[in-house]
C-alpha cells in the first residue's frame, strides 16, 4: 500500500479555475458604467457632443434626474438655474415613456430661456 505519487492530479485544480472563471464572468455582467440605465431609441444620424453638456435623464419608471442626481419635476427648474443659459441640455429618455412627459420636460427647460436642447438616441 506504499506507493508514491508521481502524478499531480490536476481535476480539482481544472475544476477551481472554472468556479472562478464563472464567478467572474457572472459579476462583470453586473459592473455598470457610472450612467443610469436608459434604452435609448435608434437614429442613423446621430453626432457626438464635443462639451459637457446639461444631461436631463428620463427612466422608463418616469424618474427624472439632472446629471445623474435623481430630483422631483418640481427641484429641475430651481437647479437648471445654476447653469448658464447657453449651455447645451441633452436630454436622455427612455423609449417607452409617454410622450407628453418627455415634452414636459422639454418646455420647462425652454420655459428657462435655455435654446440649445437636444435629444440623446443610438445609432444604428
Amino acid at each position: 500500500m506504499d506507493h508514491e505519487l508521481n502524478q499531480i492530479n490536476v481535476i480539482p485544480l481544472v475544476d477551481v479555475m472554472l468556479v472562478l472563471l464563472v464567478i467572474v464572468l457572472t459579476t462583470a455582467t453586473f459592473i455598470t458604467t457610472g450612467q443610469i440605465p436608459v434604452d435609448l431609441a435608434k437614429a442613423s444620424e446621430a453626432t457626438a457632443q464635443p462639451d459637457e453638456p446639461i444631461r436631463i435623464t428620463l427612466t422608463a419608471k418616469g424618474t427624472l434626474f439632472l446629471n445623474d442626481q435623481q430630483l422631483s419635476r418640481t427641484n429641475l427648474i430651481t437647479q437648471l438655474k445654476e447653469f448658464s443659459r447657453k449651455s447645451l441640455v441633452v436630454v436622455r429618455a427612455d423609449r417607452v415613456i409617454q410622450l407628453e412627459q418627455f415634452v414636459d420636460v422639454v418646455d420647462e427647460v425652454k420655459g428657462e430661456g435655455f435654446q440649445q436642447i437636444s435629444l440623446a438616441v443610438e445609432r444604428q
